[in-house]
């Protein structure tokens, strides 16, 4: 019970910590999720591709940051990624976010710290229950 209380606090404070990124980016468009993640595109792609789907194996590469934009892992860092969506183990916050990116856009991604690292961190540079900002370009697609 006092758990569950937790969660929603730290939920409640996440969405709050968003908000204020989001105001602060008003040049962006921002959309909420059934995720509970905002995300905006940086970069929308010109024709109209397909969104990724189960089975579907993408090539991104990703960087991290604190709400604030400090930088704690650039994309040099983490290379270039492929991966089969819903068949792999990834972060969540990977694993959804692809889900709405076309190929050769970028998005702008808030997500909390349950999709993240969660009540772990990631033991170097991520905090505990720590919501954070990805960058995500989606540079293949390749149907199933």
């Amino acid at each position: 019970m006092e758990s569950a209380k937790r969660n929603k606090n730290i939920i409640a404070i996440e969405q709050s910590l968003f908000q204020q990124v989001i105001n602060k980016e008003k040049h962006l468009l921002f959309s909420m999720t059934p995720q509970g993640f905002h995300y905006a595109h940086l970069k929308k792609s010109s024709q109209i591709n397909p969104l990724p789907k189960k089975g579907d194996r993408v090539t991104f590469k990703y960087r991290i940051e604190d709400l604030s934009g400090n930088l704690l892992y650039d994309e040099k860092d983490l290379g270039n990624i492929s991966f089969f969506i819903d068949q792999e183990d990834l972060i969540p916050a990977l694993r959804e976010g692809l889900k709405y990116l076309r190929s050769g856009e970028i998005g702008l991604f808030l997500f909390p710290s349950y999709l993240c690292y969660g009540y772990q961190g990631d033991g170097d540079k991520v905090g505990i229950n720590q919501p954070l900002r990805f960058t995500i370009e989606l540079l293949k697609l390749e149907k199933n």
